[in-house]
């Protein structure tokens, strides 16, 4: 019934309207230097770059939108990082891409290389390793977008999908190279003394790394480096997919952070941040990011959403989301978020919680010797990934310029304040019912309550009263988002219960 009272008709890119999904899997979309294996054979190696492809089944459209998926992991493969994520793969990653793709979009899952020392008990070795792991993940994620402007222009386009209408989304980790693909311009932007600087110079170094693209050659001198583990001429960085360009249109971090806020510039395309405000793996504001347990050593200072989309705003480059959504997931996060535009802040007191939409398959979903027994809990999970997507969709449509109908979802009238109606809420902390008081020019035609997560937990229509009265019923203690709509408008009011 609930379903019944908010939902519109099933519109593309807004609402899973495809029941079934095409999965193409382990394209190469490059090849290129890894470090995973460099203590087992004393050098940078080739390594394929995978994809796999979701595509809505039985679609006649030739012309998606594309979204590039990386996973989480902490740049470190499952058999090191815990054994629960770490691929493209990952049963969250897949159940987003999924959803995506029943949506409309193409939906891309992609590998990207790994490894770093989070362990070192030299603090720079673990910075160094770190901002060349990120660095790493950057160049990856433009060579995939290169990769498929190219089967465009070369290929005949065979996941038809439109060049111009890219959006890169990463959980976790994968957050850390979304975040840092939108906001880098140029290796320069790195250089940052003190943090990325040390008295030896630049820790990613264009000679050595190749360009921020991957479309240069990164090679070790003859003579080697003192300091760095590479032989004399050891390849860094091999070029893929030159001539074509890696812009994108939108960025979407689920759970990562950002290197330097010093990064954010104008030009920079708009920003999504969804982040549980505890997260231990990601401060939420400017903090030190920490080795996961039980490592727990400091690594380098870096900025979640609730700092960097704030500079996002000011900057002005959230203008193409910008839009009065009255959809009731936007309502929700338009009322927690500070009038932070891209910024959906997850509540939470649990000093442990990180990304709650995280789920695993099975309890060793990676057949590892000893089972990690992990999170299968998909039921919650998804409960997360719906108000994730439910809050990406129609920004994404703006974004990527889609030309959905948003009806249902943009105002047709106004935001009210709740002295202009004479809203009254009482007993406001309240124990078994809440009563809605307006003046009588402003009957209320509808009351909606949400919880703090976005999920929409009371829906009472077709009121058409200046009082109303709602019982509390199963609601569990707690603080609540009521939006109570009027004709011409609506008025969003916290609501306590006892």
């Amino acid at each position: 019934m609930l379903a019944v009272c908010i939902a519109n008709a099933q519109e593309r890119y807004l609402d899973e309207v495809f029941p079934n999904v095409k999965v193409t899997a382990d394209q190469t979309y490059g090849v290129n230097a890894t470090i995973l294996l460099l203590q087992q054979v004393g050098q940078a190696v080739p390594q394929p770059l995978k994809v796999d492809i979701y595509e809505p089944e039985g679609d006649t459209e030739t012309s998606r939108p594309l979204v590039l998926m990386f996973h989480t992991g902490n740049f470190l493969p499952p058999q090191v990082n815990g054994g629960c994520t770490g691929t493209n793969k990952d049963a969250d990653i897949v159940e987003m891409a999924k959803r995506l793709a029943r949506m409309g979009y193409v939906a891309a899952c992609a590998t990207y290389r790994l490894g770093w020392d989070p362990i070192n008990s030299n603090p720079d070795i673990r910075v160094y390793t770190l901002i060349n792991a990120a660095y790493r993940g950057v160049q990856d994620s433009r060579t995939a977008i290169r990769y498929f402007k190219k089967t465009v222009a070369e290929a005949g386009n065979p996941y038809g999908i439109d060049p111009n209408k890219i959006a890169l989304w990463g959980n976790g980790t994968g957050g850390y190279i979304t975040y840092a693909s939108a906001t880098l311009d140029t290796i320069t932007d790195t250089w940052i003394p003190g943090k990325f600087v040390t008295a030896a110079g630049p820790m990613v170094i264009e000679q050595f790394n190749g360009n921020l693209e991957g479309t240069s050659f990164g090679v070790i001198p003859s003579t080697g480096v003192p300091g760095l583990p590479f032989p004399g001429g050891d390849t860094l960085c091999y070029a893929n997919h030159v001539g074509y360009d890696d812009d994108f249109q939108l960025s979407v971090s689920v759970g990562g952070a950002l290197g330097d806020t010093s990064w954010i510039d104008a030009n920079d395309p708009p920003l999504i941040g969804c982040q549980v405000t505890t997260d231990p793996f990601a401060p939420y504001h400017t903090d030190v990011l920490l080795v996961p347990p039980p490592v727990n050593l400091p690594v380098v200072e870096v900025s979640g959403s609730g700092d960097a989309i704030p500079i996002a705003n000011s900057y002005g480059i959230q203008a193409p989301i910008d839009h009065p959504f009255i959809d009731p997931i936007s309502v929700h996060v338009d009322a927690v978020n500070g009038g932070n535009v891209g910024l959906y802040p997850f509540y939470s007191t649990d000093p442990t919680e990180g990304s709650p939409w995280n789920y695993a398959g099975a309890l060793n979903p990676y057949n590892l010797p000893t089972s990690p027994n992990c999170d299968t809990n998909s039921v919650a999970a998804k409960v997360y990934i719906d108000s994730i997507i439910g809050y990406f969709a129609p920004r994404a449509c703006l974004a990527l310029d889609l030309g959905c109908n948003l009806y249902g979802y943009s105002a047709t009238n106004d935001r009210l304040d709740a002295a202009q109606v004479g809203l009254e809420i009482a007993p406001n902390p309240a124990t078994e019912f809440v009563r809605f008081k307006t003046e009588n020019a402003f009957p209320i035609e509808h009351v909606y309550v949400f919880d703090l997560n976005g999920r929409l937990v009371k829906a009472h229509t077709n009121i058409k009263q200046n009082q109303f009265t709602m019982q509390r019923n199963s609601l569990a203690a707690g603080t609540y988002f009521a939006k109570v709509m009027f004709k011409n408008g609506f008025v969003t009011q916290q609501v306590m219960f006892k």
